[in-house]
């Protein structure tokens, strides 16, 4: 038995989800509330991932102390607008992710399923890592915040920062906040589906 369908959402939270949103690369100095970071987490938690694996481990880098230590690891065009930006998210994912699968998948052995298994372990961590930072910034954009997602840093100066002693390892940053609208060019080109997509 199914249940009944479900309307799609209307074209005022597909705007804010995707179609106006844009990358952001400054805010207005407003700060984002460990309320809404935890309400962001929430959410985030909610996405699918690999035998409700939940691999994704995030840091929400508010305080100068923080963005300091973050700083030495940025690229150059990367560098001023993070440290200006109210929060900057490490998305990261836990290599021992799987330990967790007895309290998260309980009704058969699923750690079993990847154990003595290092390159499946990895990938896993990996991809579904990656899925909830992809959920993070939807997330973050349905709370009302603007995101300024990047990857040009080094991943292993952030790790022995914020994840030294600890099997976490880093994936990619996110600027959060209440973007000031600033600096925008036109959008770049997408491609039509029948270029990319098709259907079998």
């Amino acid at each position: 038995m199914t249940g009944p369908h479900r309307a799609p959402i209307d074209d005022a939270a597909l705007d804010t989800l995707f179609r106006a949103a844009r990358t952001h690369n400054s805010f207005r100095p407003e700060p984002v509330s460990d309320t809404t970071l935890r309400a962001l987490f929430e959410l985030v938690k909610m996405g699918p991932t690999s035998a409700n694996g939940l691999p994704g481990r995030f840091v929400f880098v508010t305080s100068q102390e923080g963005k300091e230590k973050l700083k030495p690891a940025l690229s150059a065009n990367n560098r001023d607008k993070t440290m200006a930006a109210p929060v900057t998210a490490i998305v990261a994912h836990d290599m021992r992710w799987l330990d967790n699968l007895p309290r998260f998948f309980p009704h058969v052995d699923a750690k079993s399923w990847f154990e003595g298994d290092q390159a499946l372990i990895e990938e896993t961590a990996f991809r579904n890592g990656s899925l909830m930072g992809g959920y993070l910034i939807l997330a973050a954009r349905a709370l009302g915040l603007d995101c300024g997602p990047m990857s040009g840093f080094d991943k292993q100066k952030v790790d022995e920062a914020f994840f030294a002693g600890t099997t976490f390892r880093t994936n990619f940053l996110v600027n959060l906040g209440y973007g000031d609208g600033q600096g925008f060019k036109d959008r770049l080109p997408r491609p039509d589906f029948d270029e990319f997509c098709k259907i079998v």
